[in-house]
């Protein structure tokens, strides 16, 4: 009779294991918190040993660190951003940052992993503030300064303007993804409804456009 061979199961490669481990890290970060959750909880969530984790991984700070770089990916957005910027489609500026941050399907991991270190108060909260919130606060609000000076929205503070919007958004995210509240609307209504509130109290009018013209010296 013919012999048959069985082929031995591939190992995974030292990249594939990164990605096991930043996938075990971030369920785990999310759960239970960064100060809550320990290697020995990572490696056994990843099938591998401790050791491992320090192979890849040398201090828990740098598999947080890891996590954001692996999801945190706004760059396309941000491009996406500007280039309406500059042709002035205020709407669709607003519309971009509101489907991205509430948009269907998201995996709530990061919303608990900042709320957790924000709560912790360990110094990656600012990193992870930085790289996911901090940097649409300051493209809105330079868009929104813009527009100020030139006479389309009204004169307020253009980061207390940019820090409503987006706050409006994230709210909605936390009753969703964190509470679970259901939605009762379909997701491009509900972006619709909050751009058009939020723009409705922003724009200037054109009557009152001109009486700002003609107050300025």
């Amino acid at each position: 009779m013919p012999t048959t061979t069985t082929s031995k199961p591939r190992r995974p490669t030292g990249q594939e294991r990164q990605a096991g481990l930043i996938a075990a890290a971030a369920s785990l970060f999310a759960a239970k918190g960064f100060n809550g959750t320990t290697t020995k909880e990572i490696a056994r969530a990843a099938g591998v040993s401790e050791a491992l984790v320090f192979k890849h991984f040398p201090t828990k700070r740098a598999l947080y660190t890891a996590i954001l770089a692996e999801k945190v990916t706004v760059n396309e957005l941000l491009e996406a951003v500007e280039e309406s910027a500059k042709k002035r489609d205020d709407r669709r500026v607003f519309t971009l940052i509101a489907s991205f941050r509430i948009r269907p399907g998201v995996d709530p991991t990061l919303l608990r992993l900042l709320l957790f270190s924000a709560l912790e108060g360990h110094e990656l909260s600012d990193i992870f503030f930085g790289k996911h919130h901090k940097v649409f606060y300051d493209h809105l609000a330079a868009y929104i300064r813009t527009r100020i000076d030139e006479g389309a929205f009204r004169d307020l503070d253009p980061l207390l303007a940019a820090r409503a919007f987006i706050g409006m958004v994230v709210h909605h995210r936390l009753l969703h993804e964190i509470f679970g509240v259901p939605m009762h609307r379909p997701h491009d209504e509900t972006v619709t409804t909050y751009v058009d509130l939020f723009l409705s109290g922003l724009i200037l009018q054109p009557r009152r456009r001109r009486e700002r013209r003609r107050t300025r010296p």
